[in-house]
């Protein structure tokens, strides 16, 4: 049941932030904005959410997750409620970026920190069952909204969706819990963390390894989110038809799920830093698979295996901080390593969207989004070599 709660909670709250797409030609026209002002949006609730992940561990740590988690489905609500009303782009940064940020910030890290404690033996493999919510959320959430929208415009769109997350969210939420002793169940029981082995929080911010992995997610992200805000728009730029274009964003989230789930296991095999490598580098590749495409079936194959390896980046990078620190302060290392995918998905989509009311294409932000990848898939390069060097000495 917690599975399925956290699921749930992750499926709703970035169902609800990657419809984004679906809205975005809307508010174009609605507010007669420019794609970098639009683009923004999205960003600034991104930003958020990435940066909210340690303090919304931290308040979950204290106040348990059913708090905190309903306190962000309240902020979710709200912000698509609104976001329904907004009379202007600047509205929507107060109204969406805001409470999207805040909603997600304060579910995300806290729903999957409570599937944790219930297992032992299969805890990695309930984690990506509850982390799947995310790519299933990226999947279905633009078409959803593409077809409400197309049903009872953008405005009772999100009023639609607001109801959904309440009753949805609402009912997950009431029923996260990360305390099995309190029901008898048999997963592992609440330990004191500062018993727990590996580094703190502190001794991980002052390694060399945990600014490796910052440096490489900040630069990889300023490209990873440029397709979840203009690909829809790249597509209708090539002639295709609105629908066409927000279902090649629908695919993302369909290759996030196949990849969270994949490629794990791959990477137990293989290495899981050797992986991550590969997953920067694979999407720098498809970026430049993005930057050639025009046909439509060409950009749906882009948008599958591009999803894929940002999939298997999100699955990646958590268990990677769990191998170097250990699960004393494994949460809090975590939110601050997103701090740095923040930062990239702040500036990168606004960035994309300035340079083509500039410019009129996206060739310069894609080529620079897949330059940067394959510097970040350097950068893990480097650590692997370093690490294998200290184990030698």
């Amino acid at each position: 049941m917690v599975v399925a709660a956290a699921f749930t909670l992750m499926f709703v709250g970035f169902g609800a932030a990657y419809s984004f797409a679906a809205f975005f030609a809307a508010f174009q026209t609605e507010f007669a904005a420019s794609r970098a002002n639009v683009a923004l949006v999205f960003s600034v609730a991104a930003f958020l959410w990435f940066s909210l992940g340690a303090p919304g561990g931290v308040l979950a740590d204290r106040l348990g997750p059913r708090r905190v988690t309903l306190a962000g489905v309240v902020c979710l609500v709200a912000a698509l409620g609104l976001a329904s009303v907004a009379t202007s782009v600047e509205a929507l940064y107060v109204t969406y970026s805001v409470g999207i940020g805040v909603g997600v910030g304060l579910t995300y890290v806290p729903s999957v920190g409570a599937v944790q404690p219930w297992f032992v033996q299969n805890r990695a493999f309930a984690s990506g069952l509850a982390i799947a919510g995310i790519g299933a959320g990226n999947f279905l959430g633009p078409l959803l909204a593409t077809w409400l929208i197309g049903l009872a415009g953008w405005r009772a769109a999100y009023q639609l969706l607001a109801l959904g997350v309440l009753v949805v969210a609402g009912a997950a939420a009431l029923a996260i819990d990360d305390d099995p002793a309190r029901h008898g169940a048999a997963g592992a029981p609440r330990t004191d963390r500062a018993a727990l082995p590996g580094a703190t929080l502190g001794e991980a911010l002052r390694s060399e390894a945990f600014w490796i992995l910052y440096a490489c997610g900040l630069i990889a992200c300023f490209g990873l989110f440029v397709p979840m805000v203009h690909l829809a728009s790249f597509a209708q730029d090539q002639g295709y038809g609105e629908g066409e274009g927000v279902a090649l964003v629908s695919l993302i989230g369909l290759g996030s799920l196949v990849g969270r789930f994949t490629i794990g296991g791959l990477a137990d095999r293989f290495g899981r830093q050797p992986s991550l490598a590969l997953m920067y580098a694979g999407l720098g590749g498809m970026l430049i698979v993005w930057w050639l495409a025009r046909d439509y079936w060409l950009l749906a194959a882009f948008a599958f295996l591009f999803g894929a390896f940002y999939g298997g980046f999100v699955a990646l990078s958590p268990t990677i901080v769990m191998d170097l620190y250990g699960p004393r302060a494994v949460s809090g290392i975590i939110g601050f390593l997103y701090t740095g995918a923040g930062i990239g998905t702040l500036f990168g989509p606004p960035l994309a969207g300035a340079a083509y009311d500039r410019f009129g294409t996206y060739s310069a932000p894609i080529l620079a989004g897949a330059a940067l990848s394959f510097v970040a898939a350097g950068g893990i390069l480097v650590l692997i070599r370093r690490s294998r060097a200290r184990q030698g000495a």
